[in-house]
């Protein structure tokens, strides 16, 4: 061989190399939040992907009935990866403060969210003058399925609206009317017709299918059988969106897994832990939940660590964001789970945005901004040491 082609071929090899070294790295499957629950049947694994083509790839434009006013052209644009959305695409509505009066203004056709987009030829929308309006930035979606099946009696096991064990936390399910093309949970404890809402930052969705209807229609733009009317004419649509991919979307949300922890055994960690639960952190973040019965059997009766009540609780003024949903006071807020929020800043550009409009960049600062119900936590962790203080952000970083 000679020397040329010697030189050639050491060449290609040094690229090769290079390129290995300076590629990026595949992600750990913990670092991810995307992926179908372990044990799906093989018919329940096509219908995930369906639902995660729907969910992740599938993108509106014009032709396929995007707008003309909107939020999003995807799912995705919203859920980057599963994960929390970033403030670029946030939600605005505006609606009014008083639960005596009707408890959201609209347009006059029902609708109090902004489409704050829209195709060539029209106006995006904006807030109208004194309206009070709030800010919403999109949750991670990982996990639902399991959360949606945890039995109405344990969400009520850990109800105490009156507070009558006098610890400060007066958590409430919200009841309400669900839809009528809702299916009530098997094991359901009503009050009347009304039943526990769980879904959406002020617990305003029954399930994952009134959920994604809703977000198909007022994030997008996109009529379907269940909600036919065009956010911006007002008029009943033909739908473009069939209802096998909108139950294909409900049954990818349903089985996605549930975010894994990490670095369980770093011994600050494990002292955080223990700080969390001394600060009553877990009084509103319950650890540990336990599903009941579910057609799906991956979902079947299993324990998961959400960290979550799936309750309202009364936040205080600075959260306070002036706007009802459903039976919910201006102040209350559904306990949002904290597993995966130490993965936040993959879907949110690098840098982490908590709360519901997403105006905290750390979980010191949404700790910091806790009140209500939860301000005898943040006196505790305020009396923290910064060692002690480390400990307990180090924790719910590894959930």
């Amino acid at each position: 061989m000679s020397k040329s082609l010697y030189l050639f071929f050491g060449l290609s090899l040094i690229t090769l190399i290079g390129c290995e070294n300076f590629g990026p790295e595949e992600p750990m499957e913990f670092e991810l939040l995307d992926g179908p629950l372990d044990g799906l049947s093989i018919s329940e694994q096509k219908r995930f992907l369906a639902g995660d083509i729907a969910f992740n790839d599938d993108v509106f434009t014009i032709e396929k009935g995007l707008g003309p006013i909107f939020v999003g052209t995807s799912c995705a644009s919203c859920h980057s990866g599963d994960g929390k959305g970033h403030p670029f695409n946030q939600l605005i509505r505006f609606g009014d403060n008083d639960l005596t009066i009707p408890s959201m203004l609209s347009f006059g056709d029902g609708r109090n969210q902004i489409q704050n987009k829209a195709i060539p030829g029209f106006e995006p929308e904006s807030v109208p003058d004194g309206f009070p309006f709030t800010i919403l930035v999109a949750p991670a979606v990982t996990g639902l399925g399991l959360l949606d099946a945890v039995p109405d009696a344990d969400i009520l096991a850990l109800a105490d609206p009156f507070d009558e064990d006098q610890d400060g936390i007066s958590g409430r399910p919200h009841y309400n009317l669900p839809p009528e093309f809702s299916e009530i949970r098997e094991n359901s404890i009503p009050q009347g017709n009304n039943y526990i809402f769980r879904f959406g930052k002020k617990a305003g969705s029954y399930d994952l299918l009134q959920q994604t209807i809703g977000a198909y229609n007022q994030d997008i733009g996109i009529t379907s059988l269940y909600d036919p009317i065009d956010p911006f004419s007002g008029l009943e649509e033909d739908p473009e969106i069939s209802t096998q991919t909108l139950n294909d979307v409900v049954f990818y949300l349903k089985t996605l897994k549930a975010p894994i922890p990490r670095n369980q055994t770093d011994p600050d960690v494990m002292a955080g832990k223990e700080l969390f639960e001394s600060a009553q952190c877990a009084a509103c973040h319950t650890p540990t939940l336990t599903t009941g019965f579910s057609h799906i059997e991956s979902l079947s009766f299993k324990e998961f660590h959400p960290y979550t009540d799936l309750l309202l609780h009364n936040m205080g003024p600075e959260l306070d964001d002036g706007f009802t949903e459903g039976n919910v006071e201006t102040s209350e807020w559904r306990t949002p789970p904290l597993w995966g929020i130490g993965l936040s800043a993959n879907s949110q550009g690098g840098q982490i945005f908590l709360l519901h409009d997403g105006r905290a960049s750390s979980i010191e600062e949404a700790i910091e901004m806790h009140g209500g119900e939860a301000n005898n936590s943040k006196d505790r962790y305020s009396s923290l040491t910064p060692k002690e203080k480390s400990q307990l952000l180090k924790f719910i970083n590894s959930l």
